[in-house]
C-alpha cells in the first residue's frame, strides 16, 4: 500500500479530499490510475498572505444562527410516504457552520473524529415519519383498550326525542289542521255545536209542522249516532213528543236506523218525562234487549221519580243475569235513602253491590253510598268502600274524607276520626265549609279548645262564612272552658251576622252571667 502526497494551491482555502478504494475496480485521479490498495490524499493550503487576513464581523458575530439546509430525505418523505414500517433510517443532522466533506466515514468513525453528527434510533424516525402520515401509531397496551365515555343522558340533548309524527297519524297532533282537511261531512256530523243548533232549530219549528222539514237538509250529512245528542238535548228542553218524531224518523233513514244509541236517548228522554210504561213482557224483555237501552230506563226512571219502576227493573235484570252498571245502583240508592220510608228497599241492593267482585263505582256514587249508609247505620260498609276506594289507585277527594269523618263522629269515635283529619291535611286537600263544619265539630267533642279555634280561623281566613251551627259549638266549647267574655263575643258576633240567638244560648249566657257575680267578693 502506497501513499502519494501532492500540495497544490488551487483556493483561497485548505481543502483535504479522501478518497477510498472498492475493491475489485480502480480510481482515477488526475489522469493518474491508482490500484484497489491504494489510498489517495490530496491536500491544498492557502497562501501566507491569505491566512494572516481576519475574517468579516457577519460572520464572526452572527445576529442568529443559520437554517438548516432542507435535507433531500425530508423531501422525500413529504412527497411520498413510506410504506415499510421495518425499513430504518440514520437521519444525521449538519451544522451549517460547520462544512464536512468526508462522505466516506463510517458511523464509528465520524462520533470518535468530530463527535458534532447527532444519530437517531429508528423508533425516533419512526415517530418524526409518522408525523407526515398524519397519525402517530402507538404501542399496544391501555391507551388501544380504552373505554368510550357514556352518552350524554336525554335530558342533557338539544333537540327532543322520537322521531316526527308521520302524516298518516296527524289526527293526533293538531285539531285544526285536521278539521281544515276533513270534508264538511266528517266535520258536522258528530260536532256537539252542530247537534245543540240542530235541536234549537227545531224547537223553533211551529206545532204543526214536522222535524222532518229541518233534518231532510241536513240527512246527508249525519251517520249512525249523530243524532242521540239531538234527542237527549230535547229531552232538556222539555219537548218528549219532538224527540220521539226525531226517532221516527231516523227509523226512516236506512243510513241511520238501527242504531242502540238514539233509541237509548230516546228511551231515557220517555222514561224521564212519564211518557214510558214498562214492558208487559217484563223479563222477555231484559232478557233480549240490549245492556245500554235497560240502563237507559232505568236512568230516565229514576230521573224522573219512577223508583218502584226503576227498581222492578233492577231485579228483573238480576233475575235474567243481566250485569248492570254499578253507578246505576249507586243513583238508586241514592234516592231511596232520601225517604225513611224506603230504607228497607235498600238492603237488597247494598247486599247485591257486595257480591260482585267487578264493581266499578266512580267518587260520586261511592260518597253518595256512604252518606245513605251513614242514615241507615252501616258502618262498617263504610269503611269497607273508604278502603277499597284507596286500595283502587284512587284520590279520595274533600267529600269523601269529611263523609268518614262524619261517620266516626256518629259513631262516637273522636279519636279514630283524628287519624283522617291528618290524612287530609297531608293531602293537600282544600277543605269547604262542610268540611269545616265537620271538623270543628268533632274537635268541639274532643273539648280541644286551641284546634277549635285555629281551624274557627282558617274557616275565616278561606273566605267563608259560618254558618249558625258552627257558632253555637264555638259558644258551647267556650262556655265549657269558663270563657265568659269570649262568649259574650261571640253572641254579638252571631247578632251582627244577622242570626238570632235560640232560647236555650240565651239562658246559658245569663247562667254565666250570674255566676261570675256571683264569684267577685262583696268590697
Amino acid at each position: 500500500m502506497g501513499i502519494i502526497l501532492l500540495t497544490r494551491s488551487i483556493c483561497p482555502f485548505s481543502e483535504t479530499r479522501v478518497l477510498h478504494g472498492v475493491e475489485g475496480s480502480s480510481k482515477k485521479v488526475l489522469g493518474v490510475s491508482f490500484p484497489n490498495t491504494c489510498r489517495l490524499v490530496l491536500r491544498a493550503q492557502t497562501r501566507g498572505r491569505n491566512n494572516r487576513s481576519k475574517e468579516p464581523k457577519n460572520l464572526r458575530y452572527p445576529r442568529r444562527p443559520k437554517l438548516p439546509r432542507e435535507s433531500v430525505t425530508d423531501k422525500f418523505w413529504k412527497d411520498k410516504p413510506s410504506t415499510d414500517q421495518n425499513e430504518t433510517r440514520d437521519l444525521v443532522y449538519e451544522d451549517p457552520m460547520v462544512d464536512n466533506f468526508d462522505d466516506t466515514d463510517t458511523e464509528g468513525e465520524g462520533e470518535q473524529e468530530g463527535g458534532d453528527n447527532i444519530v437517531w434510533d429508528s423508533d425516533e424516525i419512526e415517530a418524526i415519519s409518522s408525523l407526515f402520515r398524519g397519525r402517530i401509531p402507538q404501542k399496544p397496551g391501555k391507551l388501544l383498550n380504552r373505554e368510550r365515555p357514556l352518552p350524554l343522558r336525554l335530558p342533557t340533548k338539544i333537540r327532543p326525542v322520537g322521531f316526527p309524527t308521520p302524516k298518516k297519524h296527524v289526527r293526533m297532533t293538531s285539531s285544526a289542521a285536521v278539521s281544515s282537511r276533513q270534508t264538511f261531512s266528517k266535520r258536522v256530523y258528530k260536532n256537539p255545536s252542530f247537534l245543540v243548533d240542530l235541536a234549537k232549530e227545531i224547537r223553533r219549528l211551529p206545532s204543526d209542522e214536522d222535524v222532518s222539514t229541518v233534518l231532510n237538509k241536513w240527512s246527508a250529512f249525519l251517520r249512525k249516532g249523530s243524532l242521540s245528542l239531538t234527542v237527549r238535548e230535547l229531552g232538556h228542553m222539555g219537548l218528549p213528543r219532538r224527540a220521539m218524531e226525531t226517532f221516527n224518523w231516523a227509523r226512516t233513514q236506512p243510513l241511520l236506523f238501527p242504531d242502540d244509541r238514539i233509541l237509548a236517548s230516546t228511551v231515557e228522554v220517555l222514561a224521564r218525562n212519564r211518557d214510558l210504561k214498562l214492558p208487559s213482557a217484563l223479563e222477555e224483555f231484559t232478557t233480549f234487549g240490549s245492556r245500554s237501552v235497560i240502563e237507559a230506563m232505568v236512568r230516565g226512571f229514576i230521573k224522573g221519580g219512577l223508583l218502584i219502576e226503576a227498581r222492578k227493573l233492577i231485579l228483573s235484570a238480576k233475575a235474567g243475569k243481566r250485569t248492570l252498571d254499578s253507578g246505576i245502583y249507586a243513583k238508586l240508592i241514592l234516592e231511596l235513602g232520601k225517604n225513611p220510608d224506603k230504607h228497607i228497599q235498600v238492603l237488597p241492593l247494598l247486599e247485591e253491590l257486595g257480591e260482585r267482585d267487578d264493581l266499578n263505582l266512580n267518587q260520586q256514587g261511592c260518597t253518595a253510598i256512604m252518606k245513605v249508609c251513614i242514615r241507615l247505620g252501616k258502618f262498617d260498609i263504610v269503611e269497607s268502600l273508604f278502603n277499597w276506594y284507596k286500595q283502587s289507585g284512587q284520590d279520595p277527594s274533600v267529600v269523601m274524607y269529611t263523609t268518614v269523618i262524619h261517620s266516626r263522629f256518629c259513631q262516637e269515635k273522636y279519636r279514630e276520626a283524628l287519624p283522617v283529619v291528618w290524612e287530609m291535611e297531608g293531602a293537600n286537600c282544600q277543605f269547604d265549609l262542610p268540611a269545616y263544619r265537620v271538623v270543628i265539630k268533632l274537635f268541639v267533642a274532643l273539648n280541644d279548645l286551641p284546634r277549635t279555634v285555629r281551624y274557627f280561623s282558617k274557616l275565616k281566613e278561606a273566605g267563608f262564612s259560618p254558618t249558625y251551627d258552627i257558632y253555637r259549638n264555638l259558644f258551647t266549647i267556650y262556655m265549657v272552658s269558663g270563657r265568659v267574655a269570649k262568649c259574650k263575643e261571640v253572641c254579638k258576633e252571631v247578632e251582627m251576622a244577622g242570626f238570632v240567638l235560640d232560647k236555650q244560648i240565651k239562658s246559658r249566657l245569663l247562667q254565666l252571667e250570674s255566676l261570675a257575680k256571683s264569684a267577685v267578693p262583696d268590697v
